[in-house]
């Protein structure tokens, strides 16, 4: 089939980050409790299976960029429902001038491999230490290894011991609005799958 140039219907950008929704995330970071903090990321995501590697990308006028630089790890913390506002507020605020656990509540928990704390309230905690910092222009990427998670017992089920993530209540970032991830319209592999 070749592609029809004669529709209407597109308009053309100019090129941009219209790669949407993202995940939106609070990553916290530092080894001292006085060095703790928390960033809101949208630039963030999966790279490798095995080993398990992810991505942020920061600014490196980030209080917490020098912070996650010296130290080499951060965690990133899943975001429900319920934290969205206080995210929101870490990502309008900076470290420089708050401190962002007593400010909006929200508990530091010492983690299993990382100095970083996980935060408490978060659903989900992947604990990650940094394998190279690659400049891309206004962000650098933090390419990390995930070496350690943590997840609610009230996403578990009680009988099977699965994990239901829907449970999380987990929200998405997209142009400039967080939103609800909604109800599940299939699974991997239902399109292709024999019906009964």
């Amino acid at each position: 089939m070749n592609p029809n140039t004669q529709k209407s219907g597109k308009r053309s950008l100019k090129p941009g980050n219209m790669l949407n929704p993202v995940p939106v995330l609070m990553i916290s970071c530092g080894s001292t409790i006085d060095e703790y903090n928390i960033l809101t990321v949208a630039w963030c995501g999966t790279v490798c299976s095995n080993p398990p590697m992810c991505y942020i990308s920061l600014r490196p006028e980030r209080h917490s960029y020098p912070i996650i630089k010296k130290n080499m790890e951060f965690v990133i913390n899943l975001v429900s429902n319920d934290l969205t506002e206080r995210t929101d507020w870490c990502g309008v605020r900076s470290g420089k001038n708050y401190n962002k656990f007593i400010e909006t509540n929200l508990t530091p928990l010492r983690g299993k491999v990382v100095k970083a704390p996980l935060i408490y309230e978060s659903p989900v905690n992947l604990e990650c230490v940094v394998k190279q910092i690659i400049p891309l222009g206004t962000h650098d990427m933090f390419l990390a290894e995930v070496v350690a998670v943590h997840a609610d017992e009230r996403l578990f089920d009680k009988k099977t011991g699965e994990m239901h993530l829907e449970r999380a209540n987990l929200v998405c970032y997209s142009n400039g609005h967080y939103y609800d991830l909604g109800k599940i319209i299939g699974k991997f592999g239902y399109s292709v799958q024999k019906r009964k």
